[in-house]
């Protein structure tokens, strides 16, 4: 019986690359993978020590003149504070410089910037994330290390890495630049690469920079390491290397360019020597998760905060037919949205953190919390526009949207878009990787191992059993949902390699097991800081709702295994007129609620510290008639004729 499941699934399984493959076995589950056992335990609230110097930090909050940051005519002067005062020294370790921080500090510091100025935040965020720095740390060879870690941790050095080119993106490996292994005129083993890399950020201003390409070993002059993605480490100025133009993102203000040129690099500059040849993405896949699961976030986070913590104070502040905007029902409306969109995002950075912070590096987690953040966070922005109305889209004092509503879009699309991140990998990848059982088949089926097909094919058979008997109990709750859930994927999975083509389903699956980790997030963040079982209660019903259309659309969908599944159908009910006027009257009425919103991001000296303080003076004072009238105008500007 074993040998003709063994053959029929080794059918049905889709066709792995070598790359699908390595992204499978790197980097570890968590969550993810209880969700898909039907059970999850909230892990404790990790407890850190601040290690960055406050006084630094309170200087550029409080010196910053909101200057461009590039191109500009101050010789980049924030750039080069940051790299002074070891702004990018986060991921590297004491022994080398740095100022190793906990991922909760290095999040909350990257929120902190980022509100002061989205482009400082970017500038403060990539050699914090993927580039040199973690890539030497964990991969470098001693040598490497001493010579480069302290250069980057005390700012000698800034880096960036070159990864994306015209032909290749989301499929960071597919067109990549092509090198190959020869010797040079003085008998060395050297790679000859011609190099054409775009979207660069810290490009055009780095002094050590990071490429990847794919190296062939045509003539078999590799003593280790093999062939495949590279990744290698080059000076500035290094011959015929060009860093000549940049691009100019939205006219966001950070800088981003191009790499190109052929070149002649020495064995010696792979990152850990030869034997890391070919080792590349590996390399890569494992050092996604500060950009994904960190970075990204904490640009969404502050975005998200600075807009809902002015238009929070704005719509108290702006009549309009005789009346403040926090009056208006349809103002009220969009900005419950705007709440629950923030909540979340702060909520799922608070868990994520705490997971990373002891050690895991879930690849399907950092997945999920790059496309939701940075989607939700556009949410947000589009909602406070709509509130903010006119004085949203002149430039000027009063406008503390249009930084972050131009950036927005970056974060979307960098770092995998958004689109392919959810249809191919939150669930696509996520099936293989989070599923207990699945990936061990796989496996097996891989290494033509009959033996170890039969234990798992074992397991799976029993839990999915377990799995549809606890399915059938009727309840609406988030630990009933996470079981339905478990129970649907493993009829999902029967379609096998069938999954890959059908993308609008795969889509569908990443946004319910992406709904369940907020919810997650959600009533763990109310679990440790005990802000407001109204808010909670309310976004996690919403959650659930959104998931539970999409459970009924999946079913439908599916062929005969929907009449097995059909008990797990029910019908949505909205949430009444009622209940949203009784969450927007918690939300203004309990501080709690903004005083968290209002944490890690800079208020003091601008149009936020003037919306917080005019609300605590009294309405017929001159003072805040004053105050007003300053924030509701905006710059006016000469006409050029």
């Amino acid at each position: 019986m074993y040998k003709s499941l063994f053959r029929f699934v080794k059918k049905k399984i889709p066709k792995i690359s070598d790359t699908e493959l390595i992204a499978l076995r790197s980097g570890n589950t968590s969550i993810d993978r209880e969700i898909l056992m039907g059970k999850v335990n909230l892990p404790e609230k990790f407890k850190y020590v601040n290690k960055f110097p406050e006084e630094k930090l309170n200087h550029l909050l409080d010196n910053f003149d909101n200057s461009r940051i590039y191109p500009n005519n101050n010789d980049n002067k924030w750039i080069k504070y940051l790299a002074e005062n070891k702004f990018f020294s986060f991921l590297i370790d004491e022994t080398y410089g740095g100022i190793k921080l906990s991922v909760n500090e290095l999040s909350n510091l990257l929120t902190k910037i980022t509100s002061l100025d989205p482009a400082l935040g970017v500038v403060a965020m990539v050699p914090n994330s993927l580039g040199p720095g973690e890539l030497l740390t964990m991969y470098g060879t001693e040598e490497q290390k001493k010579k480069y870690l302290p250069k980057l941790a005390n700012g000698e050095m800034i880096p960036c890495f070159g990864l994306t080119g015209p032909n290749n993106g989301s499929d960071a490996t597919g067109s990549i630049d092509e090198g190959e292994v020869v010797l040079n005129k003085d008998g060395e083993k050297v790679v000859n690469v011609v190099i054409n890399k775009r979207y660069i950020t810290l490009g055009p201003v780095a002094n050590l920079i990071g490429i990847a390409f794919n190296l062939s070993n045509h003539y078999e002059m590799l003593d280790e390491g093999k062939e495949g993605v590279t990744v290698a480490l080059l000076e500035k100025n290094h011959p015929g290397l060009q860093q000549l133009t940049h691009h100019n993102p939205l006219n966001a203000g950070f800088p981003n360019g191009t790499l190109k040129g052929s070149l002649e690099i020495p064995i010696s500059s792979i990152i850990g020597g030869e034997k890391n040849a070919g080792n590349g993405w590996k390399m890569l896949m494992e050092c996604l998760s500060a950009g994904r699961g960190i970075s990204l976030p904490a640009t969404a986070n502050a975005s998200s905060k600075v807009a809902s913590f002015g238009i929070y104070h704005y719509i108290k502040v702006r009549d309009q037919f005789k009346m403040p905007l926090e009056n208006m029902e349809a103002i009220q409306e969009k900005f419950n949205k705007m709440i629950l969109n923030t909540w979340i995002i702060q909520s799922s950075i608070e868990l994520t953190n705490d997971i990373l912070d002891t050690g895991n590096s879930p690849a399907v987690i950092s997945a999920i919390m790059k496309q939701q953040t940075t989607e939700r966070g556009r949410e947000v922005l589009n909602e406070a526009l709509d509130i903010h109305g006119g004085a949203g889209i002149c430039l000027g004092y009063s406008n503390f949207l249009e930084k972050f509503y131009r950036s927005a879009p970056i974060g979307i699309t960098v770092e995998g878009s958004n689109t392919l991140t959810r249809s191919l990998i939150i669930f696509g990848q996520g099936l293989n990787k989070s599923h207990p059982y699945i990936f061990e088949i796989l496996d097996s089926v891989l290494n033509n191992n009959i033996d170890k097909f039969k234990i798992s094919f074992n397991k799976i058979v029993s839990h999915s059993v377990k799995l549809y008997l606890d399915s059938l109990t009727f309840s609406s709750s988030l630990d009933q949902q996470i079981i339905n859930f478990a129970n649907l994927t493993n009829f999902v999975a029967l379609k096998g390699g069938l999954l890959k083509k059908e993308q609008m389903l795969s889509g569908d699956m990443a946004d319910v097991f992406s709904n369940l980790y907020l919810a997650l997030s959600v009533k763990n963040y109310q679990k440790n800081n005990n802000i407001s079982e109204i808010l909670t209660n309310y976004i996690i019903k919403k959650l659930l709702d959104e998931n539970q259309m999409k459970i009924n659309k999946i079913i439908d969908n599916l062929s005969f295994e929907k009449y097995l599944l059909l008990h797990m159908k029910s019908k949505v009910k909205e949430t009444s007129y009622e209940e949203e006027r009784k969450v927007f009257q918690e939300i203004m009425r309990n501080k709690k609620i903004i005083n968290e919103i209002k944490k890690n991001i800079h208020v003091e000296g601008n149009i936020l510290g003037d919306l917080e303080k005019i609300n605590t003076l009294p309405k017929d004072s001159n003072e805040y008639l004053k105050l007003k009238d300053k924030i509701i105008n905006v710059d006016e500007f000469k006409n050029n004729n």
